[in-house]
Parts: C-alpha cells; sequence; structure tokens
C-alpha cells in the first residue's frame, strides 16, 4: 500500500484520502518511515531550515487553553513579564544569526496585541529589520489584517498562528476562543501576502483521526511550514497528569503529516526530547525543519548541537 501511495504522490501530485491516511496508522512502521523520509528527499531536499523564537512577552494570558503554562486560568510557577526591550530582542537575534539560524520570531502571550503594545512591536520590527539579516516571523496571537499589513510592511515575512487540533477535538482543550478565529487569522495573514506557519501539539488525549483531520485541514489552508509540538505535561495546567506518547507513535505521526502535505516544511518543534537525541531519527522520517535553541517556557537542544546532529546525518543547514 505504500509503494501504491508513493507513486501517486510522487509522479501523479496526488492527495491522499482520510481513509488511505488511517490505514498508515497501521501500517508497518519502518516502511513508513522510509516512506516519508523518501517524500521528504523527493519535495524539500536535504535541507533543513533552522527557526528560533523568544518569549517576548510572557504570562497571564487570558485563554484558557488548557496544555498552557502561561494561561491566567491555570496555577504553575511561570515567571511573568511584560515585553522586553529592543536590546533583549536583538541580542538574541544576532546570536542566533551568528549561529546559522535562519529565522527569528518574537511570540507573544495573550489573546492578541493592540494600541500602544502593537506599535512598540512594530517598531522593534522594524529596527530588527535594519539590524539584522535574518529572516523575520511573528507570532502574536489573533490580530487583524491591518495589522498583519503593518508587520509585513515593517520586514515579517511569515506569521506563525497554530490551529493546535482538530476542529473535532479543540473544544477540549480551549473554550476562550473559537477553531473559526485562529482559521479566520490564517487566512487574513495569507491575504496581505504574508506566508503562515501553522501546527499543532500532539499528546493531548486526541486519536489519530483527530490527528489525521488536522494535517488534512492544514493541507487545505495549503500551509508550507507545520510545526509539530509534542505536549509538554507542566505542573499546574489542566494537561499535568497526561501520558506521554511513545517514541513510535510521535514518528508515526510526523510521517503521517509527511505524507498528507508532502511539499510542506514539517518542522519539529516543542517536546523533541521526548524523541532520542532530540528527534534525531525525526529527520530522516519525514521532518525537514526545526525550532532550535529554547521554546517558550521549556529548553530545547542549543543550536550548534542541533547543527551537528543533522550534519551527522548527511543533512544541510546553509
Amino acid at each position: 500500500m505504500i509503494n501504491e501511495l508513493l507513486k501517486k504522490i510522487i509522479n501523479e501530485e496526488y492527495d491522499i484520502s482520510y481513509d488511505e491516511a488511517m490505514e498508515l496508522v497501521e501500517a508497518d512502521i519502518t516502511e513508513l518511515l522510509n516512506g516519508a523520509n523518501k517524500l521528504r528527499k523527493i519535495f524539500c531536499g536535504d535541507y533543513v531550515e533552522l527557526c528560533s523564537i523568544i518569549d517576548a512577552k510572557c504570562g497571564k494570558c487570558s485563554e484558557d487553553c488548557k496544555f498552557c503554562a502561561q494561561s491566567a486560568h491555570h496555577k504553575t510557577q511561570i515567571v511573568s513579564h511584560l515585553l522586553y526591550s529592543y536590546d533583549e530582542i536583538l541580542k538574541l537575534a544576532k546570536e542566533n544569526e551568528s549561529e546559522g539560524v535562519h529565522r527569528y520570531s518574537l511570540v507573544t502571550s495573550g489573546r492578541g496585541m493592540s494600541g500602544e503594545e502593537f506599535k512598540n512591536v512594530i517598531n522593534i520590527y522594524k529596527k530588527l529589520k535594519k539590524d539584522t539579516n535574518i529572516k523575520l516571523c511573528a507570532s502574536l496571537g489573533i490580530i487583524n489584517k491591518e495589522q498583519l499589513q503593518d508587520l509585513k510592511k515593517e520586514g515579517v515575512m511569515r506569521y506563525h498562528h497554530n490551529l493546535e487540533s482538530s476542529r473535532e477535538f479543540y473544544s477540549k482543550i480551549c473554550t476562550t476562543h473559537s477553531y473559526d478565529e485562529r482559521i479566520a487569522t490564517i487566512k487574513n495573514a495569507q491575504d496581505v501576502g504574508l506566508e503562515v506557519c501553522s501546527g499543532g501539539i500532539i499528546g493531548m488525549g486526541e486519536s489519530f483521526e483527530d490527528r489525521v483531520n488536522l494535517a488534512i485541514e492544514l493541507k487545505e489552508l495549503k500551509i508550507m511550514s507545520i510545526p509539530i509540538n509534542v505536549l509538554m505535561p507542566i505542573k499546574g495546567t489542566p494537561l499535568e497528569n497526561q501520558k506521554s506518547l511513545s517514541s513510535e507513535e510521535i514518528l508515526r505521526t510526523i510521517a503521517i503529516f509527511r505524507f498528507l502535505n508532502p511539499k510542506a516544511d514539517i518542522r519539529l518543534a516543542g517536546g523533541r526530547n521526548k524523541l532520542q537525541n532530540y528527534g534525531q531519527k525525526a529527520f530522516i522520517s519525514g521532518a525537514s525543519a526545526t525550532i532550535t535553541g529554547n521554546y517558550l517556557t521549556t529548553s530545547g537542544n542549543g543550536i550548534k548541537n542541533d547543527i551537528e546532529l543533522l550534519k551527522s546525518l548527511g543533512l544541510k543547514v546553509n
């Protein structure tokens, strides 16, 4: 079955169906991962894109996402802070750029941004565009089309806004904003000419059906950068006791996302340490990009370590 699907995808640019994707859930794991790696090599080559983030504003979020340590609805040990100064943001951007990272994104807590706070962020991007050569991304929550146009004007190339889960599962993890609001933000970003990065989190109690539905939703939205996070249960959140996924289930999920989105960058994100050697096998199982350095509220692998890991697999980072 896998070989037949590979031929269709490679030769006919065939979009596999929901039923075919669900068959991959039971497929031989070695054949599946090898097939996903073949698709990765054909459609993305051996180049791995590295991006990094800074938690430019952290904590005290009004939204009730059950997985998130930054929600004001949960009692976690997170240290909140207001928007970092430009000097702090520039320092990390310069460090990451010098180490070979390709993209850099400000990530802010909260439903969205407005007023003086958004003006401050725009000013930061305006300066970053002049002071660095790194590609700029933004992850500022639910914002409107005019704000997205302002970001593009000041050098932002890509807007990040995860769907997080399937539509069917979403109400189980968040009730303070809707799935449709997330989709509207993505479409607004696309309408103003921004690239979009959007994916989700696995290991929250969702089924494989949910993961397949998420991958299909992203395909229909024509998303070309799809981060896959693995839940890191954080004490104080409603998901603190969620059972961890096995390495095989994580790798199977990544591979299925590749089969459903063969031309997109499937990006390893938070929770990489749930896999051996920070996800080394994932890069030969369908993944073609990664967030490097630290994440929002958890630690990641070092940039130099990531580059060495990728080169050991015969992959290129620049």
